[in-house]
């Protein structure tokens, strides 16, 4: 029997056929075919990007159309807000304090290390700085509206959180006997409960100790940073750079400065500052969820809307079996990426900068 050696009807070594090499792979044998998949650039990883993959997901082009899509997400922000303030306006409840448990109560009332004005200002608003900072450097606006969409939802849930806890729970503050008794002569009913005569304002306050403000907040703005950053530069990807744990440890560490000196300043008793802070930690957890995958994950680099859309969109060049360029990904709203998840795909578009073989994506493995 005769052999022949089977070869393509064209040529293989044309530069216009190198950029469509996912022909290749459904005309050659796919026994003898171990050619590279198409490979994109790493974004992060490489020094130099690609210019079709920046300016594509701009603001201005759709900004508009994104916001539109998360009206109701936004909606709902401004609720949670109105109900946040409208909780610490209430007054807590007036937990019976006596004679008794005034030697507890009786700590230096003194001025707070970090103001309450200050705390928006790290806990926010520095976070959002670093997201228009990635987002100048990748030009994703699909970034940058889902990281400021879920910060602000971790914020905003745990302020809502922590003010009803605070009205319900009304524990006096380490303080407590400075603001009720300024003057230091302390007054008491017949049934030993203290009959406070300070500033109705102060006293107020002296019943919000638990949990403590600063820590959830700080905790939740901080931690979903400390979760961003992680995914950003992949600090998971298990090659060993445990100098990455320092930028996303640091976040947290300061979180940590935070609370201690609510401590430190007699305004929350140690279980207030724990409880807080495992508030916020776990609000940052579940909204950072909500719009990117774990930063442990090949994909926790970007968020989920940005992948779904670039599955779309490769999965419309495939059809079309047109080449994309860079208007095309900017109609899509993505970039190039790949399609096929299951084990019948032929050909995949990667933006971890990890190569698949045929093999791989037959058995729905991912090399990382």
């Amino acid at each position: 029997m005769d052999f022949h050696v089977w070869k393509p009807p064209f040529d293989v070594a044309s530069p216009s056929f190198a950029n469509n090499n996912h022909i290749l792979r459904l005309l050659l044998p796919p026994l003898s075919l171990q050619l590279p998949l198409i490979k994109f650039s790493q974004f992060y990883d490489s020094p130099q990007m690609d210019s079709s993959h920046r300016g594509t997901h701009t603001i201005r082009s759709h900004g508009l159309s994104l916001a539109r899509n998360h009206i109701h997400d936004w909606l709902i922000l401004s609720l949670l807000l109105a109900i946040m303030i409208i909780l610490s306006l209430i007054h807590p409840f007036n937990r019976f304090v006596g004679r008794d448990m005034m030697n507890d109560l009786k700590y230096p009332f003194k001025d707070s290390t970090i103001p309450f004005w200050a705390v928006p200002l790290y806990a926010v608003f520095l976070p959002i700085g670093v997201f228009v900072a990635f987002y100048h450097y990748r030009r994703d606006v699909y970034d940058l509206h889902h990281a400021v969409l879920g910060l602000l939802f971790a914020v905003f849930i745990t302020g809502v959180i922590t003010e009803a806890i605070k009205d319900a729970v009304g524990r006096p503050r380490p303080d407590f006997f400075w603001r009720c008794f300024p003057d230091g002569i302390d007054l008491y009913d017949q049934w030993g409960e203290v009959i406070c005569h300070g500033d109705i304002n102060v006293i107020r306050q002296g019943h919000k100790s638990f949990p403590s403000g600063h820590s959830s907040w700080s905790f939740s703005g901080l931690g979903f940073l400390s979760l961003y950053l992680s995914g950003k530069i992949k600090a998971f990807d298990r090659e060993g750079h445990a100098a990455k744990l320092c930028i996303v440890l640091f976040p947290l560490l300061v979180a940590c400065l935070v609370a201690i000196s609510r401590v430190d300043n007699y305004r929350h008793h140690w279980q207030d500052v724990i409880g807080g802070g495992l508030i916020g930690i776990t609000m940052a957890g579940f909204c950072y969820l909500q719009f990117f995958a774990p930063p442990y994950h090949v994909e926790g680099w970007g968020p989920y809307a940005f992948f779904q859309a670039s599955e779309l969109s490769c999965a419309a060049t495939q059809v079309s079996g047109l080449p994309q360029t860079r208007d095309n990904v900017g109609q899509e709203e993505i970039h190039q990426r790949g399609v096929g998840r299951d084990n019948n795909s032929t050909m995949v578009c990667s933006f971890d900068g990890s190569d698949m073989s045929l093999e791989d994506v037959e058995s729905g493995r991912r090399q990382s």
